[in-house]
């Protein structure tokens, strides 16, 4: 299970040096290695095959991300860590503990669905092949490094990994005004926040003179008085950063236009893995990193988490139906809102612990499947109306019954209406956090949100199953990845539903060693 460890060098010589020498577990970061290998392996093939066997890329991308899930299995224990200095054990800087395996998890089954949607985007929008597949899944191999890493340098690399590919595949669509927009602004914005951030760490290992997670949080306890002011400037700073990518009110003004300019596939996964990755950093740097100074960042996220909420609650209310891309917008601004929700058991961890975390962590799970398998039925819809408009959607049931019926069931789990009883439970864990930590005012701006959100995804699920104003088009038949896609997150959501106390149970739990 380990490679290089102390016995394998010479006795005598060697003693001082083997305290050096770090043990490496190879099947905790078989997760993370697996898609990065196939990404190099995508990249290298692609200059050997012909034009017409380019589509196989994409199936080894997919089996890359199956295999890669699949090797979650057998560290369910939760109780692996690697890469420990061997002069503090428990300081290591990868650990595969329960809240890492449930975010990797979210992470690579998220990448594989995007990967069934975009095997027929490459083809049929010529998109080259090595390329988007190398991004994607060293994208993905970025997303799942990140809630494994127990030091700030790493940190700071995964989440590097995750968004740097992003940018590119934004842009895929060349000769797309729209989309190359989308990629610069999304580029230009996220790289200032990552500065940002780095300069919040420098200051912090200033001051404690580590990057390891438990090393600067012993030492944040008891911070000369002279150096207080870096260390809340240190704080403050990093926190920007992951407030950019989970899309934080005022942090957010990139998410429309990104999420318009990109394919389809890759919106839906900035919408679910670009957040979980946010997230993710957010949930690490304040409960396990910074809990000195929770009287520092839990108000702060409160009130970010109320901004947040509201105002993309009413830019997605504001949406016309018959303006070109306001699915997609709408999509977009609704994940605005949501971030919000997602927003308030990490700021209640500041009041009464951290195992509120798993409030977010369950409600991530069910947002991201059911938020993907909106996104697939829009990629779906967009095969025949390019145009990505709500009123595209009208009639859908008499053309395509099924897909109506997943698209809103997933709308009315992300409103929490039945039988959508997944999203109404997700919702009860996230008021209830606000509500145990003494949040009053935020427990009701959510329930003002709420109902808000209401609104919307129900005049969007009503338009379904209105008669055309056309006569119903010839119905092609879809793609099977797309349908795929379709099918694997509405199952997901409906067994969700169907035992909806899980999320409570979840919630409940604590995902962080004791």
């Amino acid at each position: 299970m380990t490679a290089l460890t102390a016995s394998a060098l010479p006795a005598a010589p060697a003693t001082e040096a083997a305290s050096l020498v770090q043990s490496v577990d190879w099947l905790a970061i078989t997760p993370v290695l697996l898609p990065a290998a196939v990404a190099l392996v995508v990249l290298v093939a692609d200059l050997f095959l012909p034009e017409r066997r380019k589509p196989l890329l994409g199936w080894l991308s997919v089996a890359g991300l199956a295999v890669a899930t699949v090797f979650l299995l057998p560290l369910r224990a939760g109780d692996r860590a690697t890469f420990c200095l061997t002069t503090d054990p428990g300081a290591c800087s990868y650990t595969a503990d329960h809240f890492a395996l449930v975010i990797q998890f979210l992470v690579l089954a998220g990448a594989l669905i995007t990967a069934l949607l975009s095997v027929t985007t490459v083809r049929d929008a010529h998109v080259p092949a090595g390329e988007y597949w190398f991004l994607l899944l060293s994208s993905a191999a970025g997303a799942a490094l990140l809630p494994a890493s127990r030091d700030l340098a790493t940190l700071i690399v995964a989440l590097e990994v995750a968004s740097l590919p992003a940018f590119a595949l934004v842009g895929m669509r060349r000769g797309d005004r729209l989309s190359s927009e989308a990629a610069l602004k999304f580029f230009l914005s996220s790289v200032t926040a990552t500065a940002v951030s780095l300069m919040g760490i420098s200051f912090v290992y200033a001051v404690t003179g580590s990057l390891h997670f438990t090393q600067v949080a012993d030492r944040l306890e008891d911070v000369p008085g002279q150096l207080d002011t870096l260390a809340m400037a240190g704080v403050a700073l990093t926190l920007v950063g992951f407030a950019f990518k989970t899309a934080a009110v005022p942090f957010h003004f990139w998410v429309p236009d990104t999420y318009v300019g990109a394919p389809l596939p890759i919106a839906g996964y900035l919408s679910v893995i670009g957040k979980a990755v946010g997230f993710t950093g957010l949930i690490l740097v304040t409960v396990i990193v910074f809990p000195a100074y929770s009287d520092i960042w839990g108000p702060a996220l409160a009130v970010l988490a109320a901004l947040t909420m509201t105002l993309g609650n009413t830019a997605a209310l504001r949406q016309r139906a018959d303006r070109p891309n306001s699915a997609v917008r709408l999509l977009a601004w609704s994940s605005v809102g949501q971030a919000g929700y997602l927003l308030v058991p990490i700021a209640a961890a500041a009041y009464s612990g951290r195992d509120q975390i798993g409030s977010t962590v369950a409600y991530a799970l069910m947002y991201g499947a059911v938020n993907l398998g909106a996104f697939a039925v829009a990629a779906l819809v967009a095969r025949t109306k390019p145009l990505n408009r709500i009123s595209d959607y009208r009639g859908l049931y008499a053309q395509r019954p099924a897909a109506a019926l997943s698209l809103a069931f997933f709308l009315l789990c992300l409103a929490g209406l039945p039988p959508g009883l997944i999203g109404l439970f997700a919702k009860v864990t996230v008021f209830r956090s606000a509500v145990d930590a003494g949040l009053g005012w935020l427990a009701v701006v959510m329930a003002v949100n709420v109902v808000i959100a209401l609104y919307y995804y129900l005049r969007w699920t009503a338009l379904l199953f209105r008669a055309p104003e056309v006569a119903a088009e010839t119905r092609t038949k879809a793609p099977w990845p797309v349908t795929a896609a379709i099918a694997l997150t509405a199952v997901t959501a409906v067994v969700l539903s169907g035992a909806p106390q899980l999320v409570l149970r979840f919630a409940s739990g604590s995902l962080f060693p004791q």
